[in-house]
């Protein structure tokens, strides 16, 4: 952290309630932290906002319980107020502290960025350090003409406005895209997937290949929600994305492909994965091989199968209620008390 954000952030943190009661306006104290739904003010109480100092965290430190994402009140006026550049963020916070403008500093000889090698995985992490947070975007919208609503604990799904695309015989073009951060078992980014969108969200871009990967994705998944005891995996996000409507508080993980879904990861605490199979022998593949490796971990393995092609499929078609009574009866009783919703 910069000499400049610290100093705003201890500053903050002194004020911490009073940040909280401004910018999360629609949270609430409760004992020593401030509770809401996220950094963007949403209504709820799975972000908590420590507001005094204890021997290990300073006051303002927050965390998101069903995203896993921390940080400090810097982070809290960005998120609440819509800002992206830090410029814009440290003026904000100066203008609540009634701090003065600071002289303009020296500027500093600017350092030569060398590119990152096309497809490798550092192209890849900073294709999504450059992306914003999907809410209020055009992937937002495209999924929600999807039928998906549901996009709480969504942090790996990204946008950008202006993503680079290039056919294999055909110019470089840009178009806005979905970014989709691949990470391994720690968090760690292994490479992105771009769905390039149309100019108004309600379809994929009209480009030959409109979803690509890069980077290193063996093993790897588009984590979405937080990692437990129990988890789905399948192929496309879309599909995921779809079957969470349904299971709002079970994590799942695309795995973006048959292969790769048959050579994911095992996090530590996982006991029960229910696999989630695209309707074609790829998929039925994948699962298979799946199951034996799950089982021969000591984890059990439960086939979640579409009615029709795949489960966006189902919810787009279907309706929402005959998708929930077709993933119903193929959980374990004790999965649908515990992630099944009765309403959506």
């Amino acid at each position: 952290m910069s000499g400049i954000a610290h100093d705003l952030s201890r500053r903050l943190g002194d004020r911490a309630e009073a940040v909280c009661r401004h910018y999360l306006s629609n949270g609430r104290r409760e004992g020593r932290y401030w509770l809401v739904g996220d950094i963007r003010n949403t209504p709820g109480r799975s972000l908590f906002v420590r507001l005094h100092a204890s021997a290990k965290s300073p006051a303002g430190k927050w965390t998101d319980a069903a995203t896993g994402e921390h940080g400090d009140l810097l982070d809290i006026i960005r998120g609440s107020s819509g800002l992206t550049d830090f410029a814009d963020v440290a003026e904000e916070a100066r203008i609540f502290l009634s701090l003065p403008h600071p002289e303009p500093e020296p500027a500093a000889p600017r350092r030569h960025v060398l590119p990152a090698p096309s497809g490798s995985v550092e192209a890849a992490r900073r294709l999504f350090a450059m992306s914003q947070p999907l809410a209020g975007t055009l992937a937002e919208t495209y999924l929600r003409r999807r039928g998906i609503t549901l996009l709480h604990g969504t942090g790996n799904l990204r946008f950008h406005p202006h993503c680079y695309y290039k056919a294999d015989d055909g110019p470089t073009e840009t178009w806005p895209a979905m970014i989709a951060a691949v990470t391994d078992l720690t968090g760690r980014i292994t490479g992105v997937h771009r769905t390039w969108l149309a100019p108004d969200g309600s379809d994929k871009a009209p480009v030959d290949t409109p979803r690509k990967a890069m980077g290193n994705l063996l093993g790897s998944t588009v984590l979405i929600g937080v990692q437990g005891d129990v988890m789905a995996a399948g192929e496309g996000i879309e599909t995921m994305l779809s079957l969470r409507q349904v299971l709002p508080n079970m994590a799942m993980a695309p795995a973006l492909s048959a292969a790769h879904l048959a050579a994911i990861m095992f996090p530590l605490r996982l006991r029960r994965l229910y696999i989630v199979r695209d309707n074609d022998p790829a998929g039925d593949g994948a699962r298979d091989m799946l199951i034996q490796r799950a089982n021969a971990d000591g984890i059990e393995a439960i086939p979640l199968s579409p009615v029709l092609g795949d489960f966006n499929e189902d919810l787009h078609r279907l309706g929402i209620d005959a998708l929930r009574t077709g993933v119903r009866v193929q959980l374990t009783p004790e999965d649908v008390l515990r992630f099944m919703s009765l309403t959506s």
